[in-house]
């Protein structure tokens, strides 16, 4: 899903309860990063690259809910889940509503590069077209809308440096 877009008269996102959600940044051997490719169901042309992830179900930890989508979304089981990377919380329209968010976003490896979406929900199959591994590189020159916006820049860093010791805090983005 959308984590932002361009600047707009939003409502007041602390005022809103925000939605629980886990994202993953896999990572493969050769640390390219598996992104999604999504749009706006009804403006396709509105499109952007972002990780996999959602929103926590019933009881689930964020953990849990990191590896269920990483399967629902990538068909990519086998996982080396690691610790909390960042966090933020975002506010942006989607689907003709606002969403509210509390992101967390967790560092895995994985040696399984063949990916396929396997449960997607009614939602993401009207709003994403497909997945691909990125190198840093590849990022850091993309022309295509890739969010978090910085993410060129976090990945970068977490290559050179490694995993920082507390998750790092991003600005709030609220659209």
């Amino acid at each position: 899903m959308r984590a932002e877009g361009a600047p707009g008269g939003a409502p007041d996102a602390a005022a809103q309860e925000f939605r629980k959600v886990a994202r993953v940044v896999l990572l493969d051997p050769q640390d390219r990063i598996l992104l999604m490719h999504g749009y706006e169901p009804d403006n396709p042309d509105d499109n952007w690259w972002f990780t996999p992830g959602g929103g926590l179900e019933g009881d689930e930890t964020r953990e849990e809910a990191a590896l269920r989508e990483l399967a629902e979304e990538t068909g990519i089981t086998q996982v080396q889940l690691g610790p909390v990377l960042w966090r933020r919380k975002c506010s942006f329209p989607f689907d003709g509503r606002r969403w509210n968010q509390d992101e967390w976003y967790f560092l895995a490896r994985t040696t399984q590069t063949e990916a396929a979406p396997t449960g997607l929900t009614e939602l993401e199959r009207r709003s994403t077209t497909g997945l691909r591994w990125w190198t840093s590189a590849e990022l850091s020159v993309a022309r295509e809308t890739v969010y978090p916006t910085r993410l060129a820049e976090l990945l970068r860093t977490l290559l050179d440096e490694g995993p920082p010791r507390a998750p790092v805090v991003l600005a709030p983005e609220i659209v």
